[in-house]
């Protein structure tokens, strides 16, 4: 008997490898590179050139103050964490934005907003901090303006401080700069929003180094839905790289009717704003001394084609984020399966690229593709108190 045991210990072995090595499906060479485009996760941070604060601790610190101050809003009860909240994976977790927010669009998630080039469903903003002038200025918003913000960072000895340590600067008398500053400071703060890693990071970095055993622990239904998603459905076509968005536009089917005798036109609407924002990265207020940051705005056109496109958004935490598309209209993850594999020709504008197709998945492989994506959430670390302004 005890010169059987080291036999029954190499057949237990054994035995236990081939079980681990069926639960890895095969990944053949040009799939393990379309995985391996989806990370590594977290990326380096950035910082936004158009945007001097970008990147400082002292304008993080602001920023983060700034972004649960409500008397930024006109009638002193509204913050930019009333609709962003940190426990609802930054947003709201309503169909429609509070105030009737642009034309009855859901509130968008921050997070990883640092690392996008566009901002809102139609990209009127081109930098973080345009975007966050926005709902500032917004009457159906927090309906704030200049005025209100420099009262603020002007009435308040810690917020003063703070700003100046960030901007170099006592607050000045001229409102709109200040408006600007504080807008910026929310930028600093928001890039700071990355999401965790998930338990797709570690299979990915695991099959990319050829490390079969953690790879192998990565649930089949997942592997067979993200088979699906790098193949037969293509849905790395838009949601492409590290944060699973290309970050452009494009139209999926959803219907741009708001109202009877209102739509929404999207992109093509956004592009219109853009243009004619005094706060593009074309006005006075870029901090950029090279000028880079001026190309992508003074290149990008306006065209029919653009009518009811909308913001590709990032899938990392979308099984925590409902509900989905940019008007709230799909309830859950397997709504939005379904629509993809169900979705009308019809309803694509005829002008535009062909992004999607009905997919008509069975039933078995919408669930290997929601078990997929919920793969890409992960819970958030407790976030600590902000930091002092002024120690």
């Amino acid at each position: 008997m005890i010169r059987l045991l080291p036999l029954l210990a190499s057949l237990l072995v054994a035995w236990a490898g081939s079980v681990l090595a069926q639960q890895l499906l095969d990944w053949s060479p040009e799939e393990v590179r379309a995985i391996g485009q989806h990370g590594p996760w977290p990326p380096p941070p950035v910082r936004d050139l158009s945007n001097k604060v970008s990147g400082t601790p002292a304008g993080i610190a602001l920023g983060e103050h700034l972004f649960n101050e409500a008397r930024l809003s006109g009638d002193g009860r509204m913050s930019c964490a009333t609709c962003h909240q940190a426990g609802r994976e930054w947003s709201d977790g309503l169909a429609r934005g509070r105030g009737a927010v642009e034309l009855d669009r859901r509130t968008p998630s921050l997070w990883n907003i640092g690392y996008l080039h566009w901002f809102g469903w139609d990209g009127a903003g081109d930098s973080l901090w345009a975007q966050s002038l926005r709902p500032l200025l917004d009457p159906r918003e927090m309906n704030g303006g200049p005025m209100r913000a420099a009262e603020v960072l002007r009435g308040d000895a810690t917020l003063a401080c703070g700003y100046e340590r960030a901007f170099g600067r006592r607050p000045g008398t001229d409102d709109e700069q200040l408006l600007v500053d504080t807008a910026k400071a929310l930028a600093a703060f928001q890039a700071t929003l990355v999401s965790p890693r998930t338990s797709f990071d570690d299979f990915r970095d695991a099959l990319v180094a050829g490390d079969r055993e953690h790879a192998s622990r990565y649930p089949l239904a997942a592997q067979r839905g993200l088979k699906l998603f790098i193949g037969e459905a293509s849905c790395n076509l838009c949601h492409i790289g590290p944060r699973f968005t290309n970050g452009e536009f494009g139209d999926i089917g959803i219907p741009f009717f708001v109202r009877p005798g209102e739509v929404d036109s999207g992109r093509h609407g956004g592009l219109g704003r853009l243009a004619a924002s005094p706060f593009n990265l074309l006005g006075k207020y870029n901090d950029d001394p090279t000028g880079n940051t001026t190309r992508r705005t003074r290149h990008v056109q306006r065209q029919h084609s653009n009518f009811g496109e909308f913001r590709v958004p990032g899938l990392r935490q979308v099984g925590r984020g409902g509900p989905y598309m940019h008007n709230g209209s799909l309830a859950t993850l397997n709504d939005v399966v379904r629509h993809y594999s169900e979705v009308s020709p019809d309803r694509l504008h005829s002008d535009g690229i062909a992004l999607v197709r009905p997919l008509g998945l069975t039933t078995e492989q919408s669930a290997d593709l929601v078990a997929f994506l919920r793969t890409l959430d992960a819970e958030p670390p407790i976030r600590p108190a902000p930091s002092s302004l002024c120690p």
